[in-house]
């Protein structure tokens, strides 16, 4: 959702009216200090009442609004950039958070937000655009080898903990494949042999798993 901004429109030829300055023989004195401090007076209340429309507009802002807001910034902006590190499966994987819950289950659900991205950084999914995480089973599966080994952890990934932002660096063999995915009638939104960078935040583990 676009921000509110102050739109401020030229009037109209037919509804101003043209001066037209005319010549006169009369010599008009200089004003007075006192004309010069009312003239200073009135541009500064003009100026104030723009800064007050200016704050008026920031103030209109609901809460839904700025939530909008902020959801479309994560949903488009990446995490900071890192240097990944590289396993022999080929996954790149770099740590912007460590967290300081507890480890990844392996088996069950768990809640994640991410932005999903080709590796030219055009967005193609994010948990964020529908102001939810998701909430997806790991290590069984469920999701591509790439998420599966970078969240869960093995063969040089450390697990990732609640709490912790990790950024991976999938290649097409952990990813989809030479495959195109994400296909509707006819139309894909994942090419194959597509190399994809994922932002995961570990919001935490799923409440409702079996005990």
């Amino acid at each position: 959702m676009a921000l509110p901004s102050l739109i401020f429109t030229a009037p109209r030829a037919q509804d101003s009216q043209i001066f037209t300055p005319k010549l006169s023989s009369t010599v008009k004195s200089a004003p007075s200090s006192s004309s010069s401090s009312s003239v200073s007076a009135s541009k500064k209340a003009i100026c104030n009442m723009g800064i007050g429309l200016l704050a008026a507009s920031v103030l209109a802002l609901s809460p839904m609004d700025a939530s909008a807001t902020r959801i479309e910034y994560y949903a488009t902006v990446g995490d900071p950039l890192c240097e990944f590190n590289y396993v022999p499966s080929g996954l790149g994987y770099c740590d912007i958070a460590l967290g300081s819950g507890e480890k990844v289950p392996y088996g069950e659900l768990i809640n994640v937000h991410y932005t999903a991205r080709f590796a030219d950084g055009i967005v193609f999914d994010s948990s964020y655009k529908r102001a939810r995480p998701l909430t997806m089973r790991i290590g069984v599966g469920k999701v591509i080898r790439g998420l599966d080994q970078g969240i869960l952890g093995g063969e040089g990934v450390p697990p990732m903990l609640v709490g912790g932002k990790r950024k991976l660096q999938i290649p097409p063999h952990l990813a989809y494949g030479p495959e195109p995915a994400g296909c509707f009638s006819g139309d894909c939104n994942i090419p194959g042999n597509a190399t994809l960078v994922y932002d995961i935040n570990f919001v935490g583990v799923y409440s409702g798993n079996r005990k």
